[in-house]
C-alpha cells in the first residue's frame, strides 16, 4: 500500500474536498482523483461519497480512517527512529505562533534548533488568529491559551501572567492607578473585542469595562502604543518581558485586583508517537522560557 496515497486519503477526509487537498498538497486535481481511485481499487471499497462540491466518508471510509491515522503515525515514528547521531533531526517542522511571541521567542528557538540540526527545515506562520492545525497540515501551534478540542493535545510550557503596564513618560504625567476604580479613569489601550478586562477581585474573575483612545487587532500595536505613552495596556508577561527588562514599560499593580494569568502552550494533533522534531522544539522552548524568566 502506497503510504503517500494513505496520507492523501487522510488529507481529503480532513479538508472535505478533493480540490482543497489538491491546493494544499500542490497537486493537480486530476492527480488527486487518480491516486484516490488507485487506493480504493487496492482496498476494493469506495472510501468517499462524491458530489460536485464536496466529499463525505462512506461507512468503509469511516472504518478505514483510524487505521490510516495509525499507519501514518507509525510511518512517521519509524522515520524519526532512523534519525541518529550526527544526522540529527530532519524533515519540515511546520509551526504557527502569535506575532509578538513568535518574533521574540519562537524564532530564536527555531534558529537554534536549525543550527544544531542542519537537515531540519522550518515553515513558520505568524498570526494572531487561530489556525486550524489539522486542516492546515501543521505540526504544532504555540498559543497563549489551550483549546478545547478532542483532536488536539495542549501542553503548558511556561506560565504567562497578564500584566498591566505603561511607559515611564505616561506614569510621570498621569501617575499609576492604585485600584480598579483608578484604572477605569485612565485611557486604556485595547484589542478588538476586549473592551472589558478580566481582573481577579475577591477570589473571582470579573470583567471590568475600560475605555480609551486606541483599539486594534494586534497585540504588537498595543505594545507599541503603550511604549509611546498613549495609555495603559494589558498584555501577557511574554509579550512585554523585554520591555520590562529594558525599562521602556513599567508594571502596574493594583491593591484590590490582579489580571490573572494564561500560559505558553504547545498545541498539536493527538498522536501516539510524537515526532522527535516536535519534542525537540518543546524542550528548546521550555529551557529558553525558564532561562529568560529566571533572568527577568
Amino acid at each position: 500500500m502506497d503510504i503517500a496515497n494513505v496520507s492523501l486519503f487522510k488529507k481529503i477526509a480532513t479538508l472535505g474536498t478533493l480540490s482543497a487537498a489538491a491546493r494544499q498538497l500542490g497537486l493537480p486535481a486530476m492527480t488527486v482523483s487518480r491516486r484516490l481511485a488507485s487506493l480504493e481499487d487496492e482496498l476494493g471499497v469506495r472510501l468517499f461519497h462524491r458530489t460536485t462540491r464536496s466529499v463525505s466518508l462512506t461507512p468503509e471510509g469511516e472504518a478505514f480512517l483510524p487505521y490510516a491515522t495509525t499507519l501514518l503515525e507509525t510511518h512517521d515514528a519509524a522515520l524519526a527512529a532512523m534519525v541518529t547521531g550526527e544526522s540529527g533531526l530532519r524533515g519540515v517542522l511546520k509551526v504557527t505562533a502569535p506575532n509578538l511571541i513568535g518574533r521574540s521567542l519562537i524564532v530564536p528557538a527555531l534558529t537554534r534548533l536549525m543550527a544544531d540540526n542542519p537537515l531540519l527545515k522550518v515553515d513558520l506562520t505568524l498570526t494572531d488568529g487561530i489556525v486550524d492545525i489539522v486542516g492546515s497540515g501543521l505540526d504544532i501551534a504555540i498559543r497563549v491559551s489551550p483549546l478545547e478540542s478532542t483532536e488536539l493535545v495542549a501542553t503548558q510550557l511556561a506560565p504567562n501572567p497578564r500584566i498591566l503596564c505603561a511607559a515611564p513618560n505616561y506614569i510621570r504625567r498621569f501617575g499609576k492607578p492604585a485600584t480598579t476604580a483608578d484604572l477605569v479613569a485612565h485611557p486604556c489601550l485595547t484589542l478588538h473585542g476586549m473592551s472589558a478586562w478580566p481582573l481577579e477581585i475577591g477570589g473571582e474573575t470579573r470583567m471590568v469595562r475600560v475605555t480609551g483612545p486606541f483599539a486594534t487587532s494586534s497585540v504588537e500595536a498595543v505594545r507599541a502604543a503603550c511604549i509611546e505613552g498613549a495609555g495603559i495596556g494589558m498584555m501577557t508577561y511574554w509579550d512585554v518581558w523585554q520591555c520590562l527588562e529594558d525599562g521602556s514599560l513599567e508594571r502596574i499593580e493594583l491593591s484590590d485586583a490582579n489580571p490573572g494569568g494564561l500560559g505558553i502552550w504547545a498545541v498539536y494533533p493527538t498522536r501516539q508517537q510524537l515526532p522527535k522534531r516536535i519534542r525537540a522544539l518543546m524542550d528548546q522552548l521550555r529551557a529558553q522560557l525558564a532561562a529568560s524568566q529566571d533572568h527577568g
